[in-house]
């Protein structure tokens, strides 16, 4: 394991170490009110006097590359660390439900750490994703318990990244319930899911109906997501409660450090958890980089940004730690850059229209016909990069094959005289006519290279149905939709385009056109598109624009 941590030392680029002996306790058991007991490991840097302890609670294991890469390398740098297996994960007891136990459990915990001999009074939290799920769930109860933390590509809630839009997020919902089936398993079986079924998972998707593809993909149902395609509509009562803790974040005291990517599914909930931390007089950092979710990347940079955070707030030592309370990756420049709030100030919204024949244009279009497509969810328009969960699939690709699809319009601005940057939310209005009164509608933007390469920068998909989006007299729905925020600068020559579908598939379960619920749709039915560009039906997308930087 001593080798395994300098590898990852060296592949997250991590700052030197202070100590090459660690002793690991493992197998720990941490009692829980009910009766239950959570196993922990325990990492203890030997001759590192009076050390604060970080914790992290995980239902991926305590050991493998986590225990290597992950605990090792804090205690290694004078931090004791305490590894926990959530509840029915890792050889805890009880039984594994996601998100509804970690309040409770992490609390639990807490009170237990805190009787420890080992224990010096300073508790910090890191862990990116459920990991830091983890830390939400726990932190506003825990006051200045917690001294402080640093969550990652994460956030106080997982409802909206499951329904993103008000659509299901099926790959992601399903790639991870299939993979969290297979651990329960056992490693053997988790490392052939990691093999081989992936591909399994993949074809799964396209089965109807959706409440089967979980024994398509896995041979059994799974509860979970079976609740989920149950729980769709806003306000479900089982996402409520010590599920979503969002209405807490302001609770929270323990200083935050946060780090987030610009292509991870988490990054609109963990932007409103910095709002809300900032709404309640609270200074948290915030650090958005160019990443996808398993971006190890972004990894390196948490944990180097996290050993900052906790000197700071254990010793009162800030070297090493940035004077500004934002840092911003602005990609197409290729450059960090600090700021004082987000959404950063100095910037004005302004919209670039959809234009007929294809173009775009900051200037309102005139009277002109409507463009046309048709979406068949029989052979849904399929999904390319984005913000998912999984590594390999996501982030920044060539768009070519997808935009000579008929079912995807592609509006174009004219090559760039001068640098144009957007830093900050995306949103787009849609003047949309539909043969189908429910539908989707999937925005894109892309930055188009002076070879003619689209690379996708940001996008949004907003699920219709007529009570939320009634039509006019004419039949015309305005579709608001929201896309990812993104700090980007489009080079001198480079043009932008916006491309409109009626899809993103599997990313996004695919719309069966009738309305049925999530789970039990079969019927597919294609809609015949309208996207109008008028005056009185304008369609355009509304960027955050800052000054031009030559």
């Amino acid at each position: 394991m001593a080798l395994l941590s300098r590898i990852a030392e060296r592949v997250l680029g991590l700052p030197p170490a202070v100590t090459r002996d660690v002793e690991v306790r493992r197998g720990l058991r941490v009692p829980m009110p009910d009766g239950v007991a959570l196993l922990a490991d325990l990492y203890l840097p030997r001759r590192v006097p009076n050390a604060p302890t970080v914790l992290i609670r995980t239902p991926y294991g305590r050991g493998g590359l986590l225990g290597a890469g992950l605990c090792r390398p804090f205690a290694e740098r004078g931090h004791q660390v305490l590894v926990q297996a959530c509840r029915g994960t890792g050889g805890s007891g009880g039984r594994f439900d996601p998100f509804g136990h970690e309040r409770a459990d992490g609390a639990a915990t807490l009170d237990w750490v805190e009787k420890q001999p080992w224990f010096n009074g300073r508790l910090l939290t890191f862990g990116p994703s459920y990991l830091g799920y983890a830390q939400w769930a726990m932190a506003p109860d825990a006051g200045d318990r917690i001294t402080a933390m640093a969550p990652m590509v994460s956030a106080s809630q997982f409802r909206d990244q499951t329904y993103l839009g008000d659509a299901y997020t099926l790959r992601g919902a399903l790639n991870w319930s299939a993979m969290m089936t297979a651990r329960e398993g056992g490693p053997l079986r988790a490392l052939l899911h990691d093999l081989r079924g992936g591909r399994r998972t993949l074809a799964a998707m396209t089965h109807l109906p959706l409440s089967e593809a979980d024994t398509k993909a896995v041979g059994r149902p799974v509860e979970w997501y079976q609740r989920w395609l149950a729980s769709d509509s806003p306000g479900h009562p089982y996402w409520e409660g010590d599920r979503d803790h969002r209405a807490r974040v302001g609770d929270v005291t323990a200083p935050v450090s946060m780090v987030g990517g610009w292509h991870d599914l988490f990054l609109f909930s963990q932007l409103e958890d910095y709002a809300a931390l900032r709404a309640a007089g609270r200074r948290p950092h915030l650090t958005i980089g160019p990443w996808t979710h398993s971006d190890r990347a972004a990894l390196g940079v948490a944990m180097t940004e996290a050993l900052q955070w906790f000197r700071a707030h254990v010793t009162g030592d800030r070297s090493g730690l940035r004077d500004a309370a934002v840092r911003l990756y602005v990609q197409g420049a290729e450059e960090w850059r600090d700021y004082p709030d987000w959404p950063p100030p100095d910037t004005e919204p302004r919209t670039w229209f959809l234009q007929p024949s294809g173009g775009l244009s900051a200037h309102s279009p005139g009277p002109s016909p409507p463009s046309r497509f048709r979406y068949d969810p029989a052979d849904p328009t399929p999904g390319v990069g984005g913000p998912l969960l999984d590594g390999r699939a996501a982030g920044r690709k060539d768009n070519a094959a997808l935009e000579a699809r008929p079912d995807v319009l592609v509006f174009t601005s004219a090559p760039l005289d001068a640098p144009v940057e957007v830093i900050g939310p995306v949103t787009a209005r849609i003047a949309l006519r539909c043969s189908r009164a429910y539908t989707d509608v999937f925005v894109r933007v892309c930055d188009v290279d002076p070879q003619g390469v689209s690379l996708n920068v940001c996008d949004g998909l907003q699920r219709v149905t007529p009570e939320r989006f009634p039509a006019d007299v004419e039949g015309v729905r305005a579709v608001d939709v929201r896309l990812w925020p993104t700090a980007y600068r489009f080079g001198v020559g480079h043009r932008i385009r916006v491309q409109v579908s009626g899809g993103s598939f599997p990313r996004f379960a695919r719309n069966p056109g009738t309305g049925e619920p999530l789970g039990t749709a079969t019927r597919l039915l294609p809609a015949d598109q309208e996207i109008l560009h008028e005056p009185g039906h304008r369609s355009g997308v509304t960027f955050a624009m800052a000054r031009t930087r030559s």
